[in-house]
């Protein structure tokens, strides 16, 4: 492992840290590239949710995606970045005016709309500006995932989006307003999805969907699918890059399009997850009754999504060649939850080795939290560190 991280590199730099390996974030934006090119009229944009560092976000933007914002401040946040805001999409089921606001005063490319009181809110705020805003109706289809209960987005139970009985009315209203203008249809049925049926399943209820708009001679401009593919959090050596192929060909076969229409993504995980890692260093190796401890200065307001989703990610210790013993990895904070992983087999760990937590580069750093008045861990590209 210590050709993959620089380990002399990382002597002077304080723990916990993210190290981005940029290298593997330029050729996965390259295959998704390729493999969305092979298709006329794909166009993807970066969920920024999924991690917003700004040296990230300037290796996405020059790659030529677009951007999926879910607040006003993602949406500054890529402005800054230089990404256009033609490219923009505003996402989210709580935009507040000031966020609104901020995404008309920029002509953003589209609104992903939730419910018939923010679509009136819209149009009441464009007019104040006397602009017309782009909507698309974030349609909850009903199709479950095979992923975690709390990362499922588009079952009837779930906070997200507009039932499908709505669907015509919400349509209709949109088009008595004169400062909206109804361009799209939105899906995005969950996260971390590595079974392609699931995205099948969602083809055939937009191919539903679709044609009781045809039947209403409606032919939208734009059909977004959303994101939600996974990555392999088990194998990152040996999948560093999601099957982008064979993603893009479930949508290109099952999904009927128009010819004038337009299908957007909004990729976050699968862009970012692999080319991350939590870095940290081992504070104390403790033998306890029954097992022993690598205590590491990161803890969950580091890394949260062991303890929030009890999610897996490899830990590998890149300092130490020794035989490998076995290990619970735990961080300093004051919660039994700070676990990042049980019986986790290591090289023989000593105080001052640093572990690699892989797989971080998504919903890692962008999730960091200051509890326990930690200060919140800094982010490097390879490209620093070389």
């Amino acid at each position: 492992m210590k050709g993959i991280f620089p380990v002399e590199r990382f002597q002077n730099v304080e723990t916990p840290f993210y190290y981005y390996n940029a290298d593997l974030l330029r050729e996965t934006l390259n295959v998704i590239r390729t493999e969305a090119g092979k298709y006329n009229k794909f166009c993807v944009h970066y969920a920024i949710k999924a991690n917003a560092n700004p040296k990230i976000l300037g290796i996405i933007r020059e790659s030529g995606l677009g951007v999926d914002c879910v607040s006003g401040w993602e949406i500054e946040a890529a402005i800054q970045a230089g990404f256009p805001a033609s490219k923009i999409v505003f996402a989210g089921v709580g935009k507040t005016d000031k966020e609104i606001n901020l995404a008309l005063d920029h002509d953003i490319f589209c609104f992903n709309v939730e419910s018939v009181p923010e679509l009136e809110v819209i149009n009441q705020l464009a007019a104040g500006k006397n602009k017309i805003a782009r909507v698309a109706f974030r349609i909850n289809p009903d199709v479950g995932a095979h992923t975690h209960a709390n990362i499922t987005t588009g079952l009837a139970e779930n906070k997200f989006g507009i039932s499908m009985q709505d669907m015509d009315k919400v349509i209709d209203r949109a088009l008595e307003m004169n400062h909206v203008k109804f361009v799209g249809l939105h899906f995005h049925i969950g996260s971390q999805i590595l079974d392609m049926g699931d995205f099948i399943a969602l083809c055939n209820r937009v191919n539903e969907l679709q044609e009781k708009l045809y039947a209403r001679q409606i032919i939208v401009e734009h059909i977004n699918v959303g994101g939600g593919l996974g990555i392999d959090y088990a194998h990152p050596n040996r999948q560093s890059i999601p099957d982008f192929a064979e993603y893009f060909a479930t949508y290109h076969k099952h999904l009927k399009l128009r010819p004038q229409q337009t299908l957007h993504f909004e990729l976050g995980r699968s862009v970012v997850g692999q080319c991350g890692s939590l870095i940290t260093r081992v504070i104390y190796v403790k033998q306890g009754t029954n097992k022993q401890f690598a205590i590491a200065d990161a803890g969950m307001t580091d890394l949260i999504r062991p303890a929030l989703y009890q999610a897996y990610h490899k830990i590998e210790n890149i300092s130490s060649e020794e035989p490998v013993e076995t290990y619970d990895v735990v961080g300093p904070i004051c919660e039994s939850s700070d676990v990042f992983g049980k019986a986790i087999d290591l090289n023989r760990t000593h105080r001052g080795d640093f572990l690699a937590i892989r797989s971080a580069g998504a919903y890692g750093e962008i999730m960091a939290s200051g509890y326990n008045c930690r200060p919140l861990p800094k982010g490097y590209t390879s490209d620093e560190l070389r």
